[in-house]
């Protein structure tokens, strides 16, 4: 399959983790929802790194501010951290377990918030609740079935 043919599943991909990420949430829950944005620029930075890599992540993190209403730059600025981490430590992720992989990606997800927080903190705004905290244990917990279904999806396009 050639490279083409696989093309549309990085913007829906992105399309879809921005639509979750603006789903409203019952308030008890809000703070558990998973970083889906920086799951799916995970994932293609791990398996794409020719075609995503820092101004990629830029990008959607300031497209990711823009329609959320959020400081802007800050989901930006988080992105590129956490794609700068994996664009270093790529080559020994990729051929990590898939439950080793979900851990490395738990803490890139725990260093975001420490990130989000210290830009709150410069900033002056308000910190975010504890609940919020948690959300990187919910996004390593998803990351092996994302990553298995993204597998999919770019594997079963191969084979045709």
């Amino acid at each position: 399959m050639n490279r083409r043919g696989r093309m549309w599943l990085l913007p829906v991909s992105v399309l879809i983790a921005l639509l979750l990420g603006l789903l409203p949430l019952p308030q008890p829950v809000q703070g558990l929802r998973p970083y889906w944005l920086a799951l799916v620029v995970a994932y293609w930075v791990i398996e794409e790194p020719e075609r995503v890599g820092l101004g990629f992540a830029f990008l959607v993190g300031v497209l990711a501010d823009l329609v959320s209403g959020a400081l802007l730059g800050e989901q930006a600025l988080r992105l590129v951290v956490m794609a700068f981490i994996l664009q270093r430590f790529r080559a020994q992720l990729r051929f990590f377990p898939l439950a080793q992989q979900a851990l490395a990606i738990g803490g890139l997800l725990l260093n975001d918030r420490v990130v989000a927080a210290a830009i709150h903190l410069l900033l002056g705004l308000p910190q975010l609740p504890w609940p919020y905290w948690l959300a990187p244990l919910v996004g390593m917990l998803l990351w092996a079935p994302l990553f298995l279904l993204f597998d999919a999806f770019r594997q079963g396009r191969r084979s045709r």
